[in-house]
């Protein structure tokens, strides 16, 4: 009887306890674009022993089993008015806005995909430390909208390998949301940021008081 009782109460007690959700081990974040700055490492950068090579891109994207390659994947993504998808992923039509330099592109081959932090400046950055795996799901990275961004060729071969320091879109209207994805990719894969270069964000940063960045860490 006394054994029942305690065994009753034991299962009594379990009913009142919380229950704690688990805390997620990458938790996205949004803070402010000042406060998102002050949390990137400083560090000084080397290119020594770069090579493109080194992050495999384009692979076969999210979902191996489209036959889209990330490249087309992005696009097919970031279409404003979608495009035929032809046998091998190959894409006709469609529109796009390439917002580096504000500008309507109708065709897929007059877009690049800009590495919002180009490879190299990962590596410089970090990346040469990483596993070939890890740079190439950076270098294919489709988890947050702003690691690859659909962009005029042109704009795109404009910035090359540069940072902020040294090169910001055509557009001067979108230099706090651009700044905002720069950090925010960087925050997301641990990227390190030279003395310059956050002096350029710390600056512009004051200038957009209202900008928020919105990242979560990569696993």
């Amino acid at each position: 009887m006394l054994t029942s009782v305690l065994r009753g109460l034991a299962a009594a007690s379990l009913t009142v306890l919380p229950v704690v959700a688990p805390t997620p081990a990458h938790a996205a974040e949004t803070l402010p674009l000042a406060e998102a700055v002050t949390r990137l490492p400083v560090g000084a950068e080397s290119r020594d022993g770069y090579d493109r090579d080194a992050f495999r891109h384009w692979n076969t994207g999210d979902d191996p089993s489209d036959g889209c390659s990330t490249r087309n994947e992005v696009l097919i993504a970031e279409a404003v008015e979608p495009p035929a998808i032809g046998p091998r992923c190959r894409l006709s039509g469609g529109r796009w806005w390439s917002y580096y330099d504000q500008i309507w592109v109708t065709s897929a081959s007059g877009l690049d995909i800009d590495h919002m932090v180009p490879l190299a400046e990962s590596w410089d950055s970090g990346a040469f430390a990483w596993t070939p795996q890890r740079r190439e799901a950076y270098a294919n990275d489709q988890g947050a909208e702003a690691s690859l961004v659909a962009v005029t060729a042109r704009s795109n071969r404009s910035k090359a390998d540069q940072d902020p320091a040294q090169w910001m879109p055509p557009a001067a209207e979108v230099h706090c949301r651009y700044i905002a994805e720069w950090v925010g990719t960087k925050l997301r894969w641990s990227l390190t940021a030279d003395e310059s270069e956050v002096a350029t964000l710390q600056e512009a940063a004051s200038d957009c008081p209202d900008q928020q960045v919105n990242y979560e860490p990569a696993t």
